[in-house]
């Protein structure tokens, strides 16, 4: 009896040692998401339009942390892309859908004008962004933040006091999503499942794409941008152009969440260009962990579900900053790898937890704990006089 249950024990931490390590490729974690959107789709209803907007930030945050995690530079400014993203599209979907019915006919205008308007808020995005990023990233750190404010504050400027007649000043533009007729089967757009369909495509893709670019040869460059510019001009590297064109890539991904993110909300306002929207991928990044590339998709779902629930109690909804603030204090000082080091962080300690109880039982996994726990629990107590966090990551 005693054998059957040792080898019952070993295969279970075979199981979790497959897991845990080198198992869970990024593949296997690619696919576990995906699988998550198919069981949200049939969820429902409001868990679909609540996925949905968490989706667009997800976007919004791994674009962001294309600029920010792989070259090291902060910007304050990026809810520009993504105003200018939802802006193209209500501005196509208000002028030129009849246009576009002459020559696709009525039935497939709705989804022709969202596509053309889609990507007439990317190409608006990266007209602001080529001349914006050239003058940027030649800033260093605090100057650089502050340059790209003052961009983003003066595009709020010219939405909010309409000085051409095309934005409708703060009132903003309707988003209106008509029906589509396609092969004799009509839906609407704007409704919940169709759009969170649209939305988590697109997502997905972008997202894929953003995942390709920094494993590429490119990406390789922008880390060692992050980690030494001075080293990486003297291996010859164009410092400046490469964080121009990160610069540039990261505002054409940001536009994109920016035109679903009009359709989602069926209007676009000033209010999607403010300083305050640029805070959003900032705060879900530093949840998240800009170290990892799945870090700012965890903080913008512990972003985006933590304020619903907190909205889901009145007395506390006014103080959902407070919260906010709290978390973010827990995590600059203690996980500053954020939720994605830290979940990296008990992966490792599960897996030196197998290893111990491999090499002498429970009373040795049991021993690893005890100790495990109260360095971890020394180091916090030291963490001013140290200056490191708990999760072995150092000040950025």
């Amino acid at each position: 009896m005693s054998t059957q249950n040792d080898g019952l024990v070993d295969r279970i931490g075979n199981v979790g040692r497959q897991a845990i390590g080198n198992g869970w490729t990024t593949e296997r974690f690619a696919l576990l998401g995906l699988l998550a959107l198919v069981v949200v789709s049939v969820g429902p209803q409001f868990q679909v339009y609540l996925f949905t907007e968490f989706l667009i930030i997800a976007l919004f945050a791994v674009a962001f942390n294309l600029l920010y995690g792989y070259t090291g530079l902060l910007s304050f400014g990026h809810a520009m892309f993504f105003g200018a993203g939802a802006y193209g599209l209500a501005i196509v979907l208000r002028d030129y859908q009849s246009a576009i019915a002459e020559i696709v006919g009525t039935g497939l205008a709705p989804l022709a004008t969202f596509v053309v308007g889609g990507i007439a808020g990317v190409a608006l995005a990266l007209l602001i962004a080529i001349p914006v990023g050239y003058l940027s990233v030649r800033l260093e750190e605090i100057y650089f933040a502050l340059i790209t404010l003052a961009f983003g504050m003066l595009f709020y400027s010219l939405l909010l006091q309409d000085p051409y007649g095309l934005t409708n000043g703060s009132d903003g533009i309707f988003v209106a999503l008509g029906g589509v007729e396609l092969g004799g089967t009509e839906f609407r757009l704007a409704g919940r499942r169709i759009y969170y369909y649209i939305t988590a495509t697109v997502v997905t893709i972008s997202i894929y794409g953003i995942w390709r670019i920094v494993n590429s040869p490119f990406g390789t460059i922008c880390k060692a941008l992050r980690e030494s510019p001075d080293r990486a001009a003297a291996l010859g590297i164009n410092v400046s152009v490469h964080r121009w064109m990160t610069f540039i890539v990261s505002a054409l991904f940001v536009s994109i969440a920016g035109v679903l993110i009009a359709g989602f909300s069926s209007v676009a306002t000033p209010n999607e260009a403010h300083w305050s929207m640029s805070a959003t991928p900032v705060v879900a990044t530093v949840i998240g962990g800009a170290s990892y590339f799945g870090g700012p998709i965890v903080g913008a779902f512990l972003y985006h579900y933590v304020r619903w629930g907190i909205s889901r109690f009145p007395a506390l909804e006014a103080y959902w900053e407070l919260f906010f603030g709290i978390m973010l204090i827990v995590v600059v000082l203690y996980f500053k790898q954020g939720a994605a080091g830290g979940l990296a962080m008990v992966g490792a300690w599960l897996r030196n937890v197998q290893a111990a109880y491999d090499r002498g039982g429970a009373n040795a996994a049991t021993a690893f704990v005890r100790e495990s726990i109260g360095e971890k629990l020394g180091s916090m107590m030291s963490r001013s006089t140290t200056g490191r966090s708990d999760d072995g990551g150092t000040d950025r």
